[in-house]
Formats: structure tokens, C-alpha cells, sequence
């Protein structure tokens, strides 16, 4: 059997999302507005599998059509026939649930492969005699020949999400390097290309020499266009001796359905800002045209306080190994309106709240732009996981100038966030009770303040194509040096591109850091319904909840590369090696045995220093990271925070050695099982499932019940036009042959 951490155990937690009481106050049309842009995100989300692993989008075709053959209960007497035990069947069955959780054979959370815990004989057994491959005995077989293998190999390189020799990705082609993400970077930089819906792809010509393919995400590829600007793009470059051409028309047929829904989604929409809102999105899915998708996304920042709130495309790009290209992702909520009011007076005071952050004024936006704040329950959330808040647009330019919003997923808190004492690790005795009893609470107050003020602060000083700068190079002083300004970004030049591959992490760590500063304020917590004893305790629980998470991060670290495979793990791991650097106690990590024998640990925090010794150690920290990202200073920032979060086994706290008690005693994040809409006749009904794996799979199946086949075939086809990309060099030869 694999390694527990490459395995989903058969006891994982399964949860599912309950949105039923939202979803039945909406009107009629409000239902059918939120199916279709439902269909067009769970068709999108599609497009994850070919941005995740090379095999993932077959190993989903296979499941899919076991599935749809066979139901779980169906499959289960037939595998059981074969000779698997309860055990070994209930393990494919959470391996499956695993695939279509995180679109694809890789964790959303830290990016580590996972495989079936169970004999791949056993395995083969199964599906070589399931009634899907007695219907179609060749597709079957060829599917489990392409993907059987990969599927279970933890050869070192697949192990994780990484480029080159660090791990595996399809955003590059197998043989790109960092040094060909970097150049493809400064290409796209130099034409006014975004990255965001890109992947490249490497080949060497006759003379050995490197070509480029940039390929964008689009539903047209060759044909004529109505955007002649970006029409005027697609052609051949020679760029620092290299040759790049940028075409387009990646994930064609899976976008088509999702301008397909859009398109219908527009014919019930509340307003004209969404309606031409979808109007720029189709544009853009059809065009391949980030431009349009800002436009678009412009239009969403108006709709202020919709009844259904969605958000849909190329948006993060955590899990690119270079920190430029989004995942697709999409997202369709409702609005609960208790907890969006407590949001709404937390932007009324963000004015005054900004002021206390640790920064001079100039180093601040300019204006603060009020944004829509609101507490959704999610009805779709398509991609590779669910956060439990989100501050979008990503686009630099437009939150400097056009503004954001914040939306915390409250039925995916509810579920995810849960915590069982008993299940609780690396706590005191004394703080369990405490802990269990006002994580929830303290994480709607954190989640709050991470969107609206921690995302939602700082300005980038930037230099625009005519030369203008947005700040004033004769005033403006560096705090950390005394100095006037020395550096900032240029025309072209964003925050992903230029902090690349700590870009994401780095962000999330000064937002995270925001929130646990600011949640000392008394009237952030007066907001959310807490004062005195109740108020100090949530405090605590926050702060407690945040070094506890920075121990629990280690397992998202990579010894043998020592890298980092989660950007919010590692920005946590960062925060508790400030908090200890502070000193004086304020937070000690002690090794330990537990009552099994088996080594353990202890995270303590002194609540009685938070004030006096932690709010210092954080404030010297804020600041120095929002002066090197407002000054683009990429190797003050690299050097700032690389250096916290480099992992070593220097006493006291020995974090490589910590990192095996880590492991030995992780608890696997839940699945989450969500929910359908269905259209019959003109209504829009809403299909529940059971908090299980076979519930989990269940959604799938019923999810593309009309069009599997037709899916199965397209992804299969998309995968194998690109396969050659990721074949090792005697493969790519004997596959020519």
C-alpha cells in the first residue's frame, strides 16, 4: 500500500452543502438565471482536469463512464464478485469521490498526488469486467492502458504539482524549465499579453533551437475575429532569440457550452450590469480576450448586492508552479442576509479601519473604493476546491482604480470549519474546549478582515505606458530606508509577474496578517457580536487558530525540493516563525510523546502577550511587506520572505523533524458534496445528495446526465491532441515511428 499522505483515507470526512433555504426564496427567474450560469461553471470547471495532471482527464473519462453504467451500489456487487473486500471497494469508491473533488488525481489543498488505496489487480479486475467495458470493451481497455499506470506511480517527479524536475504540471509542456516560464513571462510582458488564460507549450525546431507555443483559452482557434486587437496578436515572434507564436482555441468545445449558458443565463438577468457583464465574459471565452473579461468584470464590480452573485473564469493561479496562469474556476451563491449586514457595517468602518494599518497614508490606495461585501450560500462552486472567502477581481488595474468585492462562503465555512475536539491536534488540554467552542465565530471575523482589508489594502506605485507616475516621486518616503522611492512597477509589469512564484503565498500571508492585527480592534469585534470576556476569547481562538495552522502546515512542504506546494499553508508557516521570532514566550512549539507512544507536539500561546509582544513582531512585519510589494522591490520581498519560510531542523522548535509528527498525525480534508439544478418544464428544481463518497459520485454522474458520452469524448480528444508534450523523449521517438 501507498504512503498515508498519497492515499485519501477510507474514513475521510464528507460533508454536504446545504443552500436549500436560500435557493427556495429565490424567484423563479433568480432560479433560472442561477441554473444556467451553474451549467456554464460545471462545464468550465471541465477544463481543470487538462490543467492538472497529463492523465487526469482519462482517469476521469473512466470513471465517468463506470458510473454512468453501473451506480456505486451497482458496481459494488460486481467488484465485490471479483474478489475486493468491503474495505478495498469503499477505498475506490473515496479515491473516485477524491478525483471529481478536486477535478483531477492531485489535492486542491497542497498539490500532492493521490492514488487508490488498493491493489491495482484488484483494481484492473473491476473495471477490465464492469458492465461499461462489456458495452465497449476497446475504449475501456485503452483508457485503463493509458491511465492505469500513472494513475498509481509515485515515481518521485509525480508526486506533486511542480515544473520541470520539481513535479508535474500542464500549464508547460513536460520539458519547459523555470528558466522558459520566466522568458515566456518577459514575452507576454512585452506584447501586453496576460497569462492568466495560457498555458506554453515547448518544441525544438530542426536546428535544436527552442519554439514556444502560446496557446490562449478560447472557443475559436483559426477563425476570423471582431477583435482586431487581439487578432493582430496571433502570429509568430522573435523575442531574445527565441521563436514564439501565440495561437489560440484551448478547451474549444468545454467553453462553447459555457457560452452556451451564458448566453441563456443573460435572457433572466436582474440588470443591465449583468447583462453586460456576460455580454464581455462570452466575448471573452469566445475570443480568448483577458481585456474583455476585465471589461466584464468591471461590470460585475457594479452589481452591487445582487440576490444571485457569481463569478466565472480563468481567476487563480495558485497552482501555476510560475504564479501567472489561472485556473478555471466558477462560482454561483445566494445571499444570506444576516451575516451580510454584519459585512456591510465592517465596510462602513474599513475607512477608519485602513488608518490603523502599519504604513505612511501614501502607501495606501489613493481612494478607498467601497465594495460589495456580502455572506453567500453557494449553490455551484466548479473548479478544484472551495475557499471559504474570495476577494476578486485579481487584475491589479482594477483594484487600484475600479475597486472589488468580498464575499465569504458561509454553508462552506459551516461545513469545512467544523471541529470535533476529539479529532483536535498539537492543542493544550486546557485550550480544546475553547478552541472548539469559537473557531467558527473567530474565523468569520478573519475571513472578514483577510477579503476586505487584507486583499483589499495597499497600492502599487506603477509607471503607465505614457511615463505618468501614480505617486509622487519627490515626497514620497521608503519608511524601512528613510529614502525616496527606488523602484516600482513599469507598464506591463503586474504583481504576479513580477513576484511570480511567491506572489500568491506572499499575499495571502500580508492579508492573513491584516486580519489577525486588525481583529484586536474593539469595533471589529463589537461588529460581529462580541465584547468582554466573549470578545478577548475570540482574539485568542484567532491567534491560536493561526500558529496552529502554521504548524499543520509543514505537510505542504517538500523536503527533497524544498519548496512549498500551498500558498496559504506556507504564508502560515510564515506567520508562526514571525510569532516566535517576537520572543519573550508569546508562542512556544514543544516536541512531545502522546498518550500512543507516538511523538507528538504542543503549540502554546501566552494570550496575555498577544497585545504587548505579538501586535509589535506583526507590525514591524506588515509593514515591511507592504513597502516591498507597494515598491515592487522583488528581492527585498524574496529575501524578507523566503528567509521565514525556508523549513530547517535549527533548534528549538526543529521543524524538519516536527514535520514527520505533522504527517503522522493529519487528519485528510473533507469532500464536499454539492448539490444540482435541474430544468423540467420551466422550473428550476434543486437535487440533493447524501454525505458520502457514493453521494459525491452520484452528483457527478446525474451532473452531465444528458452529455457524458459527449464530455468522455472531448476531453479524451483534447488530452490526447497534446499528449505528446508530456511523453519522455523515447516515447516522443517510438511514437512517431
Amino acid at each position: 500500500m501507498a504512503d498515508t499522505q498519497y492515499i485519501l483515507p477510507n474514513d475521510i470526512g464528507v460533508s454536504s452543502l446545504d443552500c436549500r433555504e436560500a435557493f427556495h426564496l429565490l424567484s423563479p427567474t433568480e432560479r433560472l438565471y442561477a441554473h444556467h450560469l451553474s451549467r456554464a461553471a460545471w462545464y468550465g470547471g471541465l477544463a481543470v482536469l487538462l490543467q492538472t495532471s497529463p492523465e487526469a482527464p482519462y482517469i476521469y473519462t473512466l470513471l465517468s463512464r463506470l458510473f454512468r453504467t453501473q451506480d456505486p451500489d451497482q458496481l459494488r456487487q460486481h467488484a465485490l464478485a471479483e474478489g475486493l473486500t468491503e474495505e478495498e471497494y469503499q477505498a475506490f469508491l473515496v479515491y473516485a469521490a477524491g478525483v471529481y473533488s478536486n477535478m483531477g488525481n492531485y489535492k486542491s489543498f497542497g498539490d500532492t498526488k493521490f492514488v487508490p488505496n488498493l491493489p491495482k489487480e484488484k483494481l484492473e479486475r473491476v473495471i477490465l469486467g464492469s458492465k461499461a467495458a462489456q458495452q465497449h470493451p476497446k475504449e475501456v481497455r485503452d483508457l485503463w492502458q493509458t491511465c492505469g499506470e500513472l494513475m498509481f506511480s509515485l515515481e518521485p517527479r509525480l508526486r506533486h504539482l511542480g515544473l520541470g524536475k520539481e513535479g508535474i504540471t500542464t500549464y508547460f509542456s513536460g520539458d519547459c524549465t523555470m528558466e522558459d516560464a520566466k522568458l515566456a513571462q518577459d514575452f507576454l510582458d512585452s506584447q501586453n499579453l496576460s497569462a492568466y488564460n495560457t498555458r506554453l507549450f515547448k518544441d525544438v525546431d530542426q536546428e535544436g533551437k527552442p519554439r514556444y507555443e502560446v496557446r490562449l483559452a478560447s472557443v475559436l482557434s483559426t477563425d476570423p475575429a471582431l477583435d482586431s486587437e487581439l487578432t493582430s496578436k496571433l502570429k509568430s515572434y522573435e523575442f531574445q532569440g527565441s521563436h514564439f507564436q501565440v495561437t489560440r482555441g484551448d478547451y474549444a468545445p468545454l467553453l462553447q457550452k459555457v457560452v452556451d449558458h451564458l448566453e441563456k443565463a443573460k435572457a433572466y438577468a436582474a440588470n443591465s450590469h449583468q447583462e453586460q457583464m456576460l455580454a464581455q465574459y462570452i466575448e471573452s471565452f469566445t475570443q480568448g480576450s483577458i481585456e474583455a473579461h476585465k471589461r466584464g468584470s468591471r461590470f460585475w464590480i457594479q452589481d452591487k448586492g445582487p440576490i444571485v452573485e457569481s463569478y466565472i473564469g480563468f481567476i487563480e493561479s495558485y497552482r501555476d508552479p510560475f504564479g501567472s496562469r489561472g485556473e478555471f474556476e466558477g462560482f454561483v451563491a445566494m445571499v444570506n442576509k444576516a451575516m451580510s449586514a454584519k459585512f456591510e457595517r465592517l465596510v462602513e468602518s474599513a475607512e477608519q479601519l485602513l488608518k490603523e494599518l502599519p504604513w505612511p497614508p501614501a502607501f495606501e490606495k489613493d481612494k478607498f473604493l467601497t465594495p460589495d461585501f456580502t455572506s453567500l450560500d453557494v449553490l455551484t462552486f466548479a473548479g478544484s476546491g472551495i475557499p471559504a472567502g474570495i476577494n476578486i477581481p485579481n487584475y491589479d488595474d482594477l483594484r487600484q482604480t475600479e475597486g472589488f468585492k468580498n464575499v465569504s462562503l458561509g454553508n462552506v465555512l459551516a461545513v469545512a470549519y467544523a471541529t470535533q475536539r476529539e479529532k483536535l491536534t498539537f492543542l493544550e488540554e486546557e485550550d480544546k474546549d475553547l478552541y472548539t467552542r469559537w473557531k467558527g465565530p473567530s474565523f468569520d471575523v478573519q475571513v472578514g478582515l483577510h477579503e476586505l482589508l487584507g486583499h483589499g489594502s495597499g497600492k502599487l506605485f506603477a509607471q503607465d505606458e505614457k511615463g505618468v507616475f501614480n505617486f509622487d516621486q519627490e515626497t514620497v518616503i521608503n519608511p524601512e530606508t528613510g529614502e525616496q522611492i527606488q523602484s516600482w512597477y513599469r507598464s506591463g509589469e503586474t504583481w504576479d509577474s513580477k513576484f511570480s512564484t511567491i506572489a500568491s503565498s506572499y499575499e495571502e500571508c500580508r492579508a492573513e496578517s491584516v486580519g489577525l492585527y486588525l481583529c484586536l480592534n474593539p469595533q471589529v469585534l463589537e461588529i460581529f457580536g462580541f465584547q468582554g470576556a466573549d470578545a478577548e476569547d475570540v482574539i485568542y481562538v484567532n491567534w491560536l487558530n493561526m500558529v496552529r495552522a502554521g504548524l499543520l502546515a509543514l505537510e505542504f512542504y517538500t523536503p527533497e525540493a524544498s519548496s512549498w506546494r500551498q500558498a496559504h499553508m506556507q504564508a502560515r508557516f510564515v506567520i508562526l516563525r514571525v510569532l516566535l521570532e517576537a520572543g519573550e514566550g508569546l508562542v512556544t512549539v514543544t516536541p512531545t510523546t502522546g498518550s500512543d507512544g507516538r511523538p507528538d507536539a504542543r503549540v502554546r500561546l501566552d494570550r496575555s502577550k498577544i497585545r504587548s509582544v505579538g501586535r509589535p513582531a506583526l507590525e514591524r512585519f506588515l509593514r515591511r511587506l507592504q513597502v516591498l510589494k507597494s515598491t515592487g522591490d522583488v528581492a527585498g520581498g524574496r529575501a524578507l520572505y523566503e528567509g521565514y519560510a525556508a523549513v530547517t531542523d535549527a533548534p528549538p522548535e526543529c521543524f524538519l523533524s516536527l514535520r514527520d509528527t505533522v504527517l503522522l498525525r493529519k487528519e485528510s480534508r473533507k469532500l464536499i458534496v454539492q448539490p444540482n439544478t435541474r430544468l423540467e418544464g420551466s422550473e428550476v428544481q434543486l437535487l440533493e445528495y447524501e454525505a458520502s463518497a457514493a453521494g459525491l459520485i452520484r452528483s457527478f454522474t446525474e451532473r452531465f446526465l444528458e452529455d457524458g458520452p459527449e464530455l468522455e469524448e472531448v476531453l479524451t480528444r483534447l488530452a490526447t491532441a497534446d499528449a505528446r508534450f508530456w511523453k519522455s523523449p523515447s516515447e516522443a521517438q517510438s511514437g512517431q515511428a
